[in-house]
């Protein structure tokens, strides 16, 4: 039989052992016979439909099974893989998809702060070979050692970056302690850029071994200031560094010895403060208790809290559990007295009942006297608990809220006639204790936060004298900074640097160059020479000095904006019309009221050592995710 080869474009391994076999047509002509091929082998004639070769493998599994095992032994010799091999191999680790897939990975320890045995657990590896069964996952080391670190390092660049181009910065301090009982201070920075928005980057998170003094924790914020160039910045921009701190008297050691100012307290801890002093009047306390005992016997006894649930249904009230008084959150105090007064009918009929009553003997219910001072507690603590509100819904709450808080606070405190003794105990002890607060320099830096607020310019709660005293303040400080940061053409009127004798700048005819591009100085009149210092700075002071009191004065004049405003974006949109007061906000507005939401690590989900706790909550705070 003759038989021809197949066609170099036929690159199945089938074709080796098959062949067509040659045909004449009706006029006696050799062609190829393409629907029938021939096996090399035993001469069999296989049918062939174009582009199939199912039925030639098919004869060679069958009947010659031995060739197929030495083509398959032939390609791997040369390195060539099978089929199966291509789509079951692995990802090379330095491809890019794995790369990708083991970021992502890395993103996922670190935002949610998970150990780095993770990447050892079953369930995961599953989870992750479901998504991607190429894809092998790396050891804990490498992800410890290697990727956390390179994202570490990545992000932070980023950061440095963002704090050089900052316009503002100031910082805010938090010690806490993990419940591996470990002891932390957390740095965060809030940066202004020039487009009026505040950008929070956590710098650093530091172990402290040693006792909690002003000066070791000083030492921990100058090396901060130092490591991140903090103080380089500082002198470049003629800015001071704010710093925002709890109301430890250590932090007010540890601010001093770093040589920061201002400082300011955390409003937020100072009303954790104020309120637990309202808190700890006798008549009060013993209220609480008492309370706090009925919560706690519905909390451990299922029967009781059934029982509960039935009688809240029977009088249509709301089917809500007892809030239990936690001594640290003095905001529970107010929740736990506020749902059984809510639910007070549903508790007096479940104590009576027959199933509660005999395992309920030392609980006892309030009566009307205790009922009218858990209400009163309530009217009175409801200011504060708004204040704390409004500090964590705000974005960005600035230190310009602290005073006129402070004020609503001392107001809604202030005695009256129809308080009961009860009621007058806790305001006195709520005064007294704010009494102290904010006082000296640092009133004085918050009040002029306050008017540099378009929400609080007005300074209601302040008589004329104490405003004009505010913005005469504000005045000195801006012709302080004219003074170290002065015009390219000092003295030049506004508008001045646009138009001369009505001609624009650009209009007007330009000197001729000498060589090398650069124009010799123009020599100076006998008189300039005597006199020109002295005269051209004064007018240049008198000049400043107008446009400061014009923008001043035309700042007060205007009407203050809705309390929902954002301050920076009305900043923003009128930075133009008060060019040096806008500088000052933006130094002011980008100090914050109160200091960051701490990230407590959590020893049932991660034993984190020291080290990497710095690493992964600067990372869980500032990372961005790839896209």
């Amino acid at each position: 039989m003759e038989m021809v080869e197949p066609k170099a474009g036929f690159k199945s391994d089938v074709w080796k052992h098959f062949s067509f076999s040659l045909k004449r047509n009706e006029k006696g002509e050799k062609v190829t016979d393409k629907e029938n091929t021939v096996c090399r082998h035993c001469q069999t004639v296989v049918k062939y439909k174009s582009g199939n070769t199912t039925n030639i493998r098919s004869h060679l599994l069958n009947h010659h099974p031995e060739k197929l095992r030495e083509d398959t032994r032939s390609k791997i010799q040369s390195g060539q893989k099978t089929i199966k091999e291509t789509f079951t191999a692995s990802l090379p680790n330095n491809s890019a998809r794995a790369q990708e897939i083991t970021r992502c990975i890395g993103e996922y320890i670190a935002k949610d702060l998970w150990p780095f045995s993770v990447v050892d657990n079953e369930v995961f590896k599953r989870l992750v070979n479901m998504l991607e069964p190429k894809y092998k996952i790396l050891s804990r080391p490498h992800f410890s050692q290697t990727i956390l670190p390179a994202l570490y390092k990545e992000t932070r660049a980023k950061v440095a970056q963002s704090l050089k181009q900052a316009e503002c910065i100031s910082i805010t301090t938090d010690g806490w302690t993990s419940r591996t009982t470990q002891s932390y201070v957390t740095i965060t920075a809030h940066a202004m850029t020039s487009e009026w928005e505040i950008k929070t980057f956590v710098l650093q998170t530091r172990v402290l071994f040693e006792s909690h003094t002003g000066h070791n924790i000083g030492e921990v914020l100058k090396s901060a200031v130092s490591k991140w160039e903090l103080d380089m910045i500082h002198n470049n921009n003629h800015q001071v560094i704010a710093v925002v701190t709890d109301n430890a008297r250590n932090m007010g050691v540890a601010v001093k010895e770093a040589g920061l100012s201002p400082h300011v307290k955390c409003f937020a801890h100072t009303l954790n403060l104020a309120s637990p002093a309202g808190l700890k009047v006798n008549r009060v306390s013993r209220l609480l208790g008492r309370v706090r005992r009925v919560a706690a016997f519905f909390h451990r006894s299922s029967t009781a809290t059934a029982v509960l649930t039935s009688k809240q249904q029977m009088l249509n009230l709301p089917v809500h559990k007892l809030i239990m008084y936690v001594v640290t959150r003095w905001k529970s105090s107010l929740d736990m007295i506020e749902r059984y007064l809510e639910q007070q009918q549903a508790i007096a009929a479940a104590l009576l009942s027959s199933e509660v009553r005999r395992n309920a003997r030392e609980i006892d219910n309030l009566d009307a006297a205790d009922i009218a001072d858990a209400e009163d507690i309530v009217k009175l603590l409801t200011p504060l608990k708004k204040a704390t509100t409004v500090l964590c819904d705000e974005s960005r709450p600035t230190i310009s809220l602290i005073m006129p808080l402070k004020h609503m606070i001392q107001v809604s405190m202030a005695p009256c006639d129809v308080d009961s003794n009860t009621v007058s105990q806790m305001k006195a002890a709520i005064l007294n204790d704010l009494a102290d607060r904010y006082q000296g320099e640092q009133a004085e830096f918050l009040y002029e936060s306050g008017a540099l607020d378009p929400r609080f310019r007005a300074l209601p709660h302040l008589n004329n004298s104490e405003r004009d005293e505010i913005f005469n303040r504000l005045k000195l400080k801006v012709t302080q900074m004219q003074n170290q940061n002065p015009s390219e053409e000092e003295g030049a009127a506004p508008g001045s640097h646009e138009h001369v004798a009505g001609h624009s700048k650009t209009d007007l005819p330009q000197k001729a160059h000498a060589v090398g591009g650069v124009s010799p100085p123009s020599k100076k009149t006998a008189l300039e020479d005597l006199l020109g210092d002295s005269f051209s700075q004064g007018d240049s002071r008198t000049q400043h000095t107008a446009q400061i009191d014009a923008e001043i004065d035309l700042y007060r004049k205007e009407t203050s904006i809705s309390l929902m405003a954002c301050p920076l974006e009305w900043w923003k949109a009128n930075a133009q019309r008060y060019p040096l007061l806008s500088t000052l906000a933006k130094s002011y507005l980008s100090v914050p009221a109160t200091s960051v939401p701490r990230d407590i690590v959590n020893a049932q989900r991660s034993q984190l050592l020291p080290d990497n706790v710095d690493m992964l909550i600067f990372l869980k705070k500032t990372l961005s995710l790839s896209e």
